[in-house]
């Protein structure tokens, strides 16, 4: 009589394997379960002082109570946000390396680009933060006060007016980009490196007008130095109640949000994922950073995550589209 020594063999290695799995399997359910035991760090791909790390470091301070352990924020600046949200990508999957990712890393640059070193669908989306529409304005002493203005003076002489952006592929220049190609008129985008100097221009009148965030442009529009023209957003402001939508003037397409939300490198563990969006959310929720996000005329963010990577998806169809129709590069 033979033993049947193959059988024998294969199912030792199956039941070898087989515990293999389960401890493992028991292994990254006590990993999840002892979350965190250490320092998390929140990588942000944009410079000190700005308003995506004003904010995060906001939620930090809540994230640090809520979980028990310090919430480092990571400056990585560069690339209109390309190097910081590749070093996430390439992070361990352990939740402690998290990335604010926003409007341009994730829905714009790999469309615009002629090369990202990350693939967009690295990562696991936690939870939007906010998003933030932006408001058309022009000098008070130009004669742009509405929507049909601009769009009567720009089909009257193409290539007349010019329009200040803070930098190719950011939500200032594609909201602008929008415009055009729904109203079937040509500007020209006058760029800048930063906000800043292109809302300088703006005051100083030597653009005519600009898609301005609405937290930044509140100041100078109160103080009377710029005029309002239409917002971005699907239901008119708070913060600006006479000033309609693009959509009440004609053009829903020009529905823009600069937003940003939290993510994780792809692999990271669902229980994680789980913990992290809650302490996200709650985090949110404190009066400090909810009064912070709707004062600047900015929708709280919150929701699940399933949600937050339905929008990015919906984003990065929306902007590829666009990139690809107005051709539109970054050398």
């Amino acid at each position: 009589m033979q033993f049947p020594f193959n059988r024998i063999f294969t199912g030792a290695v199956a039941s070898l394997a087989l515990g293999a799995s389960l401890h493992s399997g028991a292994h990254a359910q006590a990993a999840a379960g002892d979350y965190p035991t250490k320092a998390i760090t929140i990588i942000v791909p944009f410079a000190a002082g700005g308003n995506t790390d004003v904010k995060t470091r906001l939620v930090a301070l809540q994230m640090a109570a809520i979980l028990g352990k310090p919430v480092i924020i990571d400056n990585r600046p560069g690339a209109s946000g390309n190097i910081g949200i590749e070093i996430v990508s390439r992070a361990a999957p352990d939740g402690y390396t998290i990335g604010m990712g926003s409007f341009g890393p994730l829905a714009v640059n790999p469309s615009i680009y002629p090369k990202v070193n990350y693939d967009p669908k690295s990562f696991v989306p936690i939870v939007l933060l906010e998003k933030s529409p932006l408001v058309l304005t022009a000098p008070v002493d130009k004669p742009y006060k509405t929507v049909k203005d601009v769009v009567t003076a720009a089909k009257a002489k193409p290539g007349s007016l010019n329009i200040a952006n803070a930098g190719p592929g950011g939500a200032h220049h594609l909201s602008a980009e929008l415009f055009e190609s729904a109203a079937s008129i040509d500007m020209v985008g006058v760029p800048f490196k930063g906000g800043g100097p292109a809302s300088t221009a703006l005051l100083a009148g030597q653009v005519d007008l600009m898609f301005e965030q609405t937290g930044a442009a509140i100041p100078s529009i109160q103080a009377g130095k710029i005029r309002p023209i239409a917002v971005t957003s699907a239901k008119r402001l708070s913060t600006m109640p006479d000033v309609p939508t693009f959509a009440e003037a004609g053009y829903p397409q020009v529905l823009v949000s600069n937003w940003m939300g939290y993510v994780a490198p792809k692999g990271t563990p669902p229980a994680i994922v789980a913990q992290l969006h809650a302490a996200f959310v709650k985090a949110i929720d404190h009066p400090d950073v909810k009064g912070r996000i709707v004062s600047q005329s900015n929708e709280l963010g919150g929701g699940s995550s399933k949600e937050f990577a339905e929008f990015i998806d919906s984003e990065s169809a929306k902007w590829s589209k666009l990139v690809k129709e107005r051709d539109i590069k970054i050398e």
